[in-house]
């Protein structure tokens, strides 16, 4: 891969079911944050919708999408985003985790789920940007923490990295009436922490 690309941030971002593509604000906002980006020399995404140990990596090639969600109308499962795959990136992924104790497995027929791709086609709406999605092999944040550790030379190389999920999730608690105190209470010890930079405090 190119060596001399820009260094590139890591983002984490609230991807949100997919009839957010229709909110009058949030794809805006997303185009915006991608336009201020450096472009990439492609993007490595990691979803909160999927799940799989030992770590796994899909859609090293352009395949189907993977419409994870159930009940909505159907457009939303007609939309597309066929993003080159991603197989130079797929080889360093395997490259900077290969260590004993730490298998990459392939999983070539999945494609990108709706964590990865909802966003993306705000962000990258011309889909020219290659694009390889890595499972969440444990839920230990220090484990995790490690891996994106391991990770981040990509970021020298152009690599967009994504973390895709959501901060809190309880759907049904919105649908009873708005945010539950909980929820923002814990949002704001999250904002708190990150501007602070208590790592261990996150990771605890």
């Amino acid at each position: 891969m190119n060596s001399t690309a820009e260094r590139m941030p890591a983002l984490y971002l609230s991807h949100g079911a997919p009839p957010l593509a229709d909110d009058p604000v949030w794809p805006g906002q997303l185009a915006a944050w991608s336009a201020e980006l450096p472009r990439p020399t492609a993007i490595l995404m990691v979803s909160a919708h999927w799940e799989e140990a030992p770590l796994a990596l899909g859609a090293v090639r352009t395949l189907p999408l993977v419409h994870d969600f159930w009940g909505f109308p159907e457009r939303y499962y007609r939309v597309e985003y066929a993003a080159p795959g991603a197989p130079a990136l797929a080889d360093s992924v395997r490259g900077l985790l290969a260590a004993p104790g730490t298998p990459v497995q392939d999983i070539p027929d999945r494609g990108l789920d709706h964590g990865a791709y909802v966003p993306l086609v705000e962000m990258y709406p011309d889909a020219d940007i290659p694009v390889l999605q890595m499972s969440l092999p444990t839920l230990d944040p220090r484990r995790l923490m490690e891996t994106g550790r391991r990770l981040a030379p990509l970021r020298d190389e152009g690599v967009l990295i994504v973390g895709s999920g959501f901060f809190t999730h309880n759907l049904a608690a919105l649908r009873q009436g708005g945010t539950p105190s909980w929820s923002a209470e814990f949002d704001d010890w999250g904002r708190a922490a990150l501007d602070g930079g208590d790592i261990d405090t996150l990771l605890d």
